[in-house]
């Protein structure tokens, strides 16, 4: 599994974690019943701090991305709530679609970008 993470972003290192898990089960790099390493390993692989391993999964557990098995560790299960997941999205558009139009990103633009962002992950 390879992992990119920006140590000069102003992001947090948990959260550009828990992106790029979430870009590689999008891009099926990552799948349902995958195990992901254990927190010592990624923290090691990243040269990272294991707390901050420990966060994302947390994190990923939460949003429903992973399930914590004490035998096998972090293994993808995806929350398959539909409703909860069109929910959730429309509550972190709102936010990008705000910033856009204050930008003057029309409507139309935006659909472009979405469009472009989708093709992006089905290309993997």
């Amino acid at each position: 599994m390879y992992i990119e993470i920006d140590f000069n972003s102003d992001e947090a290192i948990y959260i550009q974690l828990r992106n790029q898990i979430i870009y590689g089960i999008a891009t099926s790099k990552i799948q349902e019943g995958d195990n992901l390493p254990s927190v010592r390993e990624l923290a090691d692989i990243i040269g990272i701090n294991m707390h901050t391993v420990n966060k994302a999964y947390t994190i990923l557990k939460q949003e429903g991305y992973v399930k914590l098995d004490r035998r096998r560790g972090a293994v993808i299960a995806i929350d398959l709530n539909k409703l909860q997941a069109i929910e959730d999205m429309k509550d972190a558009l709102r936010v990008v679609l705000a910033k856009a139009i204050c930008k003057n990103i029309n409507c139309e633009e935006a659909h472009k970008i979405i469009n472009e962002v989708f093709d992006e992950f089905e290309r993997g």
